[in-house]
């Protein structure tokens, strides 16, 4: 089987075992709407001033509910001593890894489908900038927050307190990532960012991706073997 082939394979079995159980997704999704719902009522903004602090909410809010979805997808392959048969597959660790990182991601995608157009309805928002960047971007960032998050969750499975020590490594590691989410959302949002200055957010957050992903490519083999 090719490279692919077992990539495919670490998917599908995620994407299964989320549909069986539905945890990551639904708890992703409540807590997401109840940021949104909450800052709405807090805040009560007016049309310019929803475009101008939306940027910050939904990624806030995409990323602390990413984080409750990323350990529990670790957290299964501990079940029947699944991660040591992982180790002794002959399949290579990285494929592991970009598998189950894919599949958080379409988990994380598909809770933003559902959270957008409530998230236009709360905050009466359109995009007065090329709204269709909206399309690169959410992807780019949700990549930048998932990849990260998959690697350290990986990192921390085994200790007593991982549900802490993911984010309190991932959030200052994502800060770069973060700025380039908010900054380019709010520029398509508000168009008060030139189209110069909006690529060049587009493309430090491409960069951050391709970044971290070689590294987190590279580095999960020792992470897999680890005691």
């Amino acid at each position: 089987m090719n490279y692919l082939g077992h990539v495919l394979n670490h998917l599908r079995k995620d994407l299964r075992l989320e549909w069986r159980s539905r945890d990551s997704i639904n708890g992703m999704l409540f807590f997401s709407l109840l940021v949104v719902v909450v800052f709405s009522m807090a805040f009560d903004p007016t049309a310019s001033a929803s475009r101008q602090i939306a940027g910050g909410i939904v990624w806030v809010a995409i990323l602390f509910a990413a984080t409750t979805a990323l350990n529990q997808s670790w957290t299964r392959e501990l079940r029947n001593d699944v991660m040591d048969a992982q180790r002794l597959a002959p399949s290579p660790a990285s494929a592991l890894f970009l598998g189950k990182a894919l599949a958080n991601m379409l988990f994380v995608l598909a809770v933003e489908a559902i959270l957008a157009p409530l998230f236009t309805i709360f905050y009466n928002l359109h995009a007065v900038g090329p709204g269709w960047l909206l399309t690169l971007i959410m992807p780019l960032g949700t990549w930048a927050l998932v990849v990260n998050g998959t690697f350290f969750a990986a990192l921390g499975i085994r200790t007593r307190n991982r549900e802490l020590l993911l984010p309190l490594v991932l959030f200052p590691i994502s800060i770069p990532a973060l700025l380039a989410m908010v900054q380019a959302t709010t520029g398509v949002l508000t168009a008060e960012l030139d189209s110069i200055q909006l690529y060049l957010w587009v493309k430090v957050l491409a960069s951050y991706d391709i970044i971290f992903t070689t590294v987190c490519l590279l580095l999960f083999e020792t992470v897999l073997h680890a005691e």
